[in-house]
């Protein structure tokens, strides 16, 4: 019990009164509270994202240290709070490693799921831009959400999570978190594919993990990229590697040229969410919410499309691969899609290559 509630943080407090009690989502099967938050800047047809706490948090607190709901008023997005209880989990863990809880129609999914459809009903928040994410064992549950809904989730952001469907029981889960055991690579992507009926599109998502965590192992994340870069037909390479904040940063796009995946390693930093405290973000340190100099909170909004402004600096491109799966390549050079980083000539590649660092 002492790994599972390493897998969140201790409640820091409320959050200023800022969020609002939100009921009555439907029959919630997984017995699972909420908060909600809907800014004045807020506007019918805009984006709803759910955020989810870790382990001994609460939705206030969870919110007071990240500021989702600062980057709402911002931005103009509402935000859906899942709250665990103690009757479901003594640590308030969502339960991402219970098949009841974990699956399609059923248990704290099923309940997170009702909760999107109700705030869609009561404020008219576009169905097509839902977004999804948590820290720890809410970013292990934020990858049950995408897998088991990923006709509902246009994108993810898994913060020191774990893979979706690599655990069964708390006893497998300890494993998973430390790193042993657990499907083939091969296999991460089907487990996904099985979770539901959807063909595609599948949902984007960014990976966030310490290189120095010791809660929940860093090769979560490289199981996290292989599980999704498998569904969305990616090579295993990333298609551009560069550094955001001075962290490590790698990119992998679709056949299209879309980025639909991208990973961050902090290096040096444990078990936590990355926070950046001194750029007026109003995000809060303390246990597990980590000053590091960037945003996990804003750069995931970048990701997904919900503000436009690079919020770090992007450093130096580091690489550039073929954006094209290994079967889509067979086809030859002639099938090269315009979007690809050598089309055009020299000029586009350091247009491209500086725009991508945030240059132009």
């Amino acid at each position: 019990m002492a790994s599972l509630r390493g897998l969140g943080t201790p409640d820091t407090g409320g959050s200023d009164g800022r969020l609002s009690a939100f009921e009555n989502f439907g029959s919630n099967p997984g017995a699972l509270n909420a908060k909600a938050y809907i800014p004045d800047t807020f506007r019918k047809g805009s984006p709803l994202v759910v955020v989810l706490h870790g382990c001994t948090q609460s939705a206030s607190g969870y919110d007071r240290n990240s500021g989702w709901s600062r980057a709402a008023d911002e931005h103009g997005f509402a935000v859906i709070f899942p709250e665990q209880q103690r009757a479901n989990n003594p640590n308030l863990c969502f339960n991402w490693f219970s098949r009841s809880d974990a699956s399609r129609d059923s248990g704290e999914a099923l309940s997170i799921r009702q909760m999107v459809a109700e705030m869609h009903s009561r404020h008219l928040t576009d169905p097509t831009r839902v977004y999804v994410t948590g820290l720890s064992a809410g970013g292990a549950m934020a990858a049950v959400m995408l897998a088991t809904y990923p006709d509902v989730f246009a994108g993810g952001g898994i913060i020191a999570g774990l893979p979706f469907g690599t655990a069964q029981s708390i006893p497998e889960a300890f494993d998973r978190m430390r790193g042993h055991g657990g499907p083939a690579a091969n296999e991460l992507a089907e487990i996904v594919r099985s979770a539901s009926k959807h063909s595609g599109p599948w949902p984007t998502l960014s990976i966030w993990h310490g290189s120095s965590d010791r809660t929940v192992d860093p090769s979560n994340a490289e199981d996290l990229v292989d599980q999704w870069r498998a569904l969305h037909g990616a090579m295993k390479r990333p298609t551009r590697m560069d550094r955001v904040g001075g962290y490590p940063h790698r990119v992998w796009c679709d056949v299209e040229g879309r980025e639909v995946i991208e990973e961050y390693v902090i290096t040096g930093m444990g078990h936590g969410a990355p926070l950046s405290t001194v750029e007026k973000f109003d995000e809060v340190a303390g246990p597990y919410m980590l000053e590091a100099g960037i945003s996990s909170t804003r750069e995931i909004c970048r990701f997904w499309g919900l503000c436009d402004e690079r919020i770090h600096r992007t450093g130096e491109i580091a690489a550039f691969v073929d954006r094209k799966p290994s079967a889509a390549r067979e086809k030859g050079p002639s099938q090269r899609p315009s979007s690809h980083p050598l089309a055009g000539g020299i000029t586009k590649t350091i247009e491209d290559a500086l725009r991508s660092a945030g240059l132009m």
